[in-house]
């Protein structure tokens, strides 16, 4: 499907890729692996052809489309969010544009024997099948259930897009490409701008997508379980593994065992030509031998390893003065924008030295609630006391904002820096992904992604013994990432992080609060525990599960008790239970009947479309044929809608 061959691109004087060669199936899932800087992004641009090539070709089959989701957002629309999402469908608009034109043609032309009709009946025909086949009858309701998918609700689909943040816009271009079903689509870090839930739901789109994927991602188990095969760009050049990204990390360490070996015996057989080079090179009668060893020495193809093992160092926050046995206490607390109630009233407290994960869907209060606990927002109701002798440490995407434009990356760690750990800041600035001349940089030239790096690096040398962090992981790779974990793991104050990053946040916390539309829910123990509670595979899934009755609000630690058996239904009840069952399983028996009913009345009547005598003699055949396809939708719809039903009351038993 896709091939290519000697790729080779450098920028400023640096090879990112040089003797590129790999190809692509239909059947292929690839992840992209790599240190931040080696040319991930770089070679899906020259891929999608938004970017040039120095060298090499890129091959792709004609008849093959291509879509791209890049990490920026290009113009703005004047659309609503579903109008937006169907350009998706611009040609087949087209399309039905055409038909209509057609159909109206058909209908009233009164000689049906002349070529130019039966060309037109023709040309009808292939646009109708092309059409259906592309989705065009379901455009909107393909549009819905993806803008859905991705976290917009029912009230959102018609409000123009330009009110929307940036993050949702992005959702938007990433429905766009999903509807175009490109037979490959290339990725550039799709979940940044989504939560949990919408996460889950990608993942089970593209795994049964019908075309290649190639992407870029920081999410790991995002990565492992789309891909089936990872390549990793390494000084220059592209290795491939057949794996996931998990697997692949196995594999690569194994290679770079191998590698380190290989490389410290070619050192010593370098060390040695050397050494006799430069013995024989003085004595006349040795000068030829001298030269031959030399042309031996520059043949030496050296064996390169990628020194990107930043996990070897490691670092401690600056915890401070301990702070009082109680940090925090919340009593009464509520917080509206508007008519919008974000926090229910809630009772809460944290204690010295507890971690603390928020978790819970975008848009239920996880980052309001840190925000009221930062003393960035003041709650609309109720009080929040912060106890004796805390310094609290914020880390927030508006932290960025607070950093000294006019000072370079080096200087923001330095004014913050005492003691030993001056002689450790370049070294933290290279696990926050700062390398080399990148401390040199002022702030005012730096990206959103680099500010909220650096706003976290600078947080690691102030002394604060109460952390509130909120998505600290957005802006890192892989490998800062574990950097920041070791660190938090090691903190020794108190601890709140909304993430929805399970990896991270497993083995980190020891108590979480859920927060779901009907309020907030403490479990005491870690993420694991509260999975086991929550009766879900893993962290994702938690979010796919439909909200049950009304959580109370935290008032006081939650003991671990043992689970108490379900009380028996009376006979009555069974009996009342079982007949709402049948009810159910009839109505979806009812659904599937007229699905089928409706379905081959449509096929009958594209058949006599096709006939222009039939067409004649029925002009209304159209209107029957746009009826029942009506009639099919909502069949189809209360299908889906009984399938739900049952299954919600089967896991009730």
């Amino acid at each position: 499907m896709l091939a290519v061959n000697q790729l080779e691109v450098a920028f400023g004087g640096r090879t990112l890729f040089r003797d590129a060669n790999f190809s692509v199936s239909k059947e292929d899932r690839v992840g992209l692996a790599g240190k931040n800087g080696s040319g991930k992004s770089t070679l899906l641009q020259i891929i999608a052809g938004l970017q040039p090539k120095q060298k090499g070709t890129i091959t792709i089959p004609s008849d093959y489309t291509m879509g791209y989701l890049r990490q920026e957002l290009g113009g703005q629309s004047d659309l609503s969010v579903i109008d937006e999402a169907k350009k998706a469908f611009e040609h087949v608009q087209q399309m039905e544009q055409e038909i209509l034109k057609l159909e109206e043609y058909i209908a009233t032309e009164q000689n049906t024997h002349t070529d130019e009709y039966m060309d037109k009946l023709s040309r009808f025909s292939e646009l109708h099948e092309k059409f259906a086949m592309l989705g065009g009858n379901e455009m909107d309701m393909l549009s819905s259930r993806v803008l859905k998918g991705l976290g917009f609700n029912e009230e959102d689909l018609n409000r123009p897009l330009a009110e929307f943040s940036g993050g949702w816009k992005m959702r938007v271009e990433l429905a766009k490409l999903l509807l175009q079903q490109p037979d490959v689509l290339l990725l550039d870090e799709p979940t940044n701008h989504l939560d949990i839930e919408s996460i889950q739901w990608l993942e089970g789109y593209l795994s049964t997508y019908s075309g290649a994927i190639m992407l870029v991602s920081h999410d790991k188990l995002f990565l492992d379980t789309i891909t089936n095969r990872t390549l990793e760009i390494s000084n220059g050049k592209i290795e491939d593994y057949r794996v996931n990204y998990s697997k692949y990390l196995v594999l690569r360490q194994e290679r770079r065992d191998n590698l380190v070996s290989a490389a410290k015996n070619q050192e010593k057989e370098i060390e040695q030509l050397e050494k006799n080079i430069n013995r024989f090179r003085a004595k006349a009668s040795k000068a030829s031998f001298a030269q031959s060893l030399m042309k031996k020495l520059d043949k030496i193809d050296r064996i390169e390893v990628d020194n990107e093992d930043i996990h070897a160092f490691n670092f401690k926050f600056n915890v401070g003065r301990p702070s009082g046995k109680v940090v925090v206490n919340g009593e009464g607390i509520t917080k509206s924008f508007d008519d919008n109630q974000v926090i229910k009233p809630l009772d809460f407290y944290v204690n010295r030295g507890e971690k603390i994960a928020f978790v819970g869907k975008n848009g239920m209060g996880k980052t309001t609630l840190a925000s009221m606990i930062g003393g960035k927002l003041e709650p609309t109701s109720g009080g929040i006391e912060i106890g004796h002798f805390v310094s609290t440490g914020f880390f927030g995407q508006e932290q960025a904002k607070l950093l000294n434009p006019q000072k370079t990356v080096l200087e923001i760690l330095d004014d913050e820096a005492r003691g030993e750990i001056r002689t450790k800041l370049r070294d933290i600035l290279g696990s926050f992904l700062f390398s080399g001349e990148d401390a040199e940089k002022k702030v005012n030239v730096l990206s959103g992604g680099e500010k909220s790096r650096l706003a976290l690096a600078k947080l690691l040398l102030e002394p604060h013994n109460f952390l509130i962090l909120d998505e600290p992981t957005n802006h890192l790779d892989l490998a800062s990432k574990a950097i920041l974990k070791d660190a938090l793991l090691n903190y020794e104050g108190t601890m709140v992080i909304v993430s929805h990053d399970r990896d991270f946040l497993q083995g980190l916390t020891d108590k979480v609060f859920e927060f779901t539309p009907t309020g907030v829910k403490e479990y005491l123990g870690d993420i694991d525990f509260f999975l086991d509670r929550k009766k879900v595979e893993n962290f994702r899934e938690l979010e796919r599960a439909k909200v049950g009755k009304a959580a109370p609000a935290p008032t006081a630690p939650v003991e671990k008790k043992p689970k108490k058996e379900k009380p028996k239904l009376s006979y009555q009840e069974q009996k009342q239970r079982q007949s709402e069952l049948n009810k159910v399983e009839r109505s979806i028996a009812n659904a599937e009947k007229d699905v089928e009913k409706f379905t081959k009345e449509i096929a009958d009547l594209e058949v006599k479309m096709m006939d222009p005598n039939a067409v004649k003699s029925d002009p209304d055949l159209f209107g029957k044929h746009s009826s029942f396809k009506t009639k099919l939708e909502k069949a189809e719809t209360a299908w889906e809608e009984g399938v739900e039903k049952l299954e919600e009351m089967k896991k009730e038993d």
